[in-house]
């Protein structure tokens, strides 16, 4: 099961190795058909306290590492690996696409 990745802004790192971040999210009312923008908060494993108030990450699921903590922060080399694996993934859909026709 591939695992979900938001992006947000760090509001806290008042924990050691946590970080907490907003994520907002906006979407259409399904009958007043008006823009809603609802946030809500994650907190998330900073291995190497890197991180800072303010900045904008990415944060993805993984196992519990603690009681309230069910995602991580995603450094340089996690996120260039998801782009390799997207890369692939897409090269296989365009193959499998043109063997259908």
């Amino acid at each position: 099961m591939p695992k979900r990745i938001l992006q947000g802004v760090i509001t806290s790192t008042a924990n050691t190795q946590t970080v907490t971040v907003q994520v907002v999210r906006r979407f259409k009312h399904p009958v007043l058909q008006k823009t809603i923008k609802k946030s809500k908060k994650y907190r998330a494993h900073d291995e190497a306290q890197q991180f800072e108030v303010g900045q904008t990450v990415q944060i993805r699921e993984c196992a519990p590492k603690s009681k309230t903590k069910r995602w991580e922060v995603m450094t340089e080399t996690m996120l260039e690996e998801h782009e390799k694996m997207r890369a692939e993934a897409a090269t296989e859909a365009q193959k499998a696409e043109a063997a259908a026709h």
